[in-house]
């Protein structure tokens, strides 16, 4: 009762302040005062206990129900990983691949339709078949090709060195491997390392080249940066080049002589998409070294040093833009400047270009078509006595037209084939000595079959008619026969 009053006391002077002009309260009426407002704090008690007893019955449901949520965090947790490990076994056995860009890898063959550059698994396109390249360890993988030939060609060109060049042997072209990593979602590497001819060495017609190595990253899902040893995207077959992508044994003239395929060198590169169906590819690079004397004067091709002690190279620039459009269809433009052909150790100072430009269209009715023009131009240093225009090398250039036909074999032959019919016309040195070294036309006619037991699998048979416009040491009329593969 103490405590009650005390209280109650700021109330009672309170209310004796405001009576105070009133008559004087009684006893009787502090003491109904004194218990109104017991009733009124007992009141307050209960309810404040309820209120406690009701805050005690939701912790309790609180701590079932986290008890329940982490229950269900474990058992989410569980089938994560499960699935997880499901997951991996799918990509060892060669399941669909994952929605996880990160895991994702273009060394796989691409699809048969393919066209351009969309048919090579490095070529800086968007527009590539990607495969699961796995988790931890899985994220390396290997990939390869190669290629088995037969020639049976006779040399029709004797008349002016005496010698009947035929050709009659039995090769495995090239064996080739891919190696690729990606480290994380936006930096990969990749590799591709190729044995030529079976034998390597002193006195052996094969090497062992490093035809890529590179790094790539992703500034975004439209733009990327490339370092390293690449093969440069110019042509058809430089970046698709595996033998089950092409139609004949051997690959075309025009492509190896004045392109020429494959073509590799260091390299600092961009590549993506400007709009969507429109790519680009911004190329530095080493340059040719292209030797000015000797059987190969003035040869493209000889100026290739492949990135091995490269020594006294300039600097050279390429640009590219690709249109991609229309499903089926590549049409493509490309300009090389060489800033000094003849390398840096000379006292010539010369500079060169190349063009290119191509078509490679394939309709779903299993038409196609495929064309390409490309273009060198070497200037001159006279005072240094640097003349390519002296054996009509000045200017270099080719084209090919191919049509071709590609269809599903009858149900008792697994497959496909393919026929196709090929026309070229190119400059190449005459491999005539001396004095009669110069630049002679050639053109020349394939017509031949592809038969695909298997999308990554393909037996070739071709025939050929060349001829040259001008006294040559040869021209090569016969068959060839071939077997590739990629995987």
């Amino acid at each position: 009762m103490n405590t009650n009053l005390s209280l109650c006391l700021p109330l009672l002077l309170a209310f004796v302040g405001l009576t105070a002009t009133a008559a004087e309260p009684t006893t009787a009426d502090l003491m109904r005062l004194i218990e109104q407002q017991q009733a009124q704090l007992n009141a307050l008690q209960t309810e404040l206990k309820n209120t406690r007893t009701a805050l005690e019955q939701i912790g309790g449901r609180i701590d079932t129900a986290a008890s329940n949520a982490q229950a269900a965090s474990d058992k989410v947790a569980e089938v994560d990983a499960k699935v997880e490990a499901t997951a991996d076994m799918l990509e060892q056995v060669g399941g669909e691949p994952s929605a996880d860009d990160a895991l994702l890898t273009s060394n796989v063959p691409q699809a048969p339709n393919a066209v351009g550059s969309a048919g090579g698994r490095w070529g800086p396109i968007s527009n590539r078949r990607r495969g699961a390249a796995g988790r931890w360890a899985e994220r390396t993988t290997i990939g390869g090709y190669g290629e088995l030939h037969y020639n049976n060609l006779n040399d029709d060109a004797t008349a002016y060195d005496g010698d009947a060049d035929d050709l009659n042997r039995v090769d495995f072209h090239r064996f080739v491997l891919f190696a690729s990593h990606r480290f994380n979602d936006w930096l990969r590497f990749a590799s591709e390392l190729e044995v030529e001819h079976t034998r390597s060495g002193d006195g052996q017609e094969g090497e062992v080249t490093l035809e890529l190595a590179w790094l790539e990253m992703d500034l975004n899902t439209r733009h990327h940066l490339r370092a390293g040893i690449d093969i440069l995207p110019v042509g058809l077959l430089n970046l698709t080049h595996e033998p089950n992508t092409f139609y004949g044994v051997e690959r075309n003239p025009v492509e190896t002589e004045i392109i020429p395929s494959t073509w590799t060198e260091a390299t600092l590169a961009a590549w993506g998409e400007l709009t969507p169906g429109l790519a680009y590819n911004v190329y530095l690079h080493s340059g040719l070294r292209i030797p000015t004397s000797g059987s190969s004067a003035f040869r493209p091709r000889s100026g290739r040093l492949k990135v091995a002690n490269a020594d006294d190279q300039d600097v050279a620039v390429l640009g590219r833009l690709i249109y991609v459009g229309t499903p089926g269809l590549e049409i493509a433009a490309t300009v090389d400047y060489q800033a000094d052909y003849t390398g840096t150790a000379d006292n010539a100072n010369a500079d060169a270009w190349l063009f290119e430009t191509h078509v490679d269209w394939r309709h779903r009715s299993g038409f196609g078509l495929r064309a390409l023009y490309a273009r060198w131009d070497l200037s001159d240093d006279r005072s240094a006595g640097l003349d390519p225009d002296a054996v009509d090398a000045d200017v270099q250039q080719g084209w090919y037209v191919e049509p071709a036909y590609r269809v599903a074999t009858t149900q008792w032959v697994p497959g496909e084939i393919g026929i196709f019919a090929r026309y070229h016309e190119w400059d190449a040195r005459n491999g005539l000595a001396g004095a009669a070294y110069r630049f002679e036309t050639y053109d020349q006619v394939n017509v031949g079959i592809n038969y695909w037991p298997h999308p990554q699998v393909v037996f070739k048979f071709d025939a050929q008619w060349q001829d040259a416009h001008g006294p040559v040491a040869v021209e090569r009329d016969g068959f060839n026969l071939g077997l590739g593969y990629q995987f």
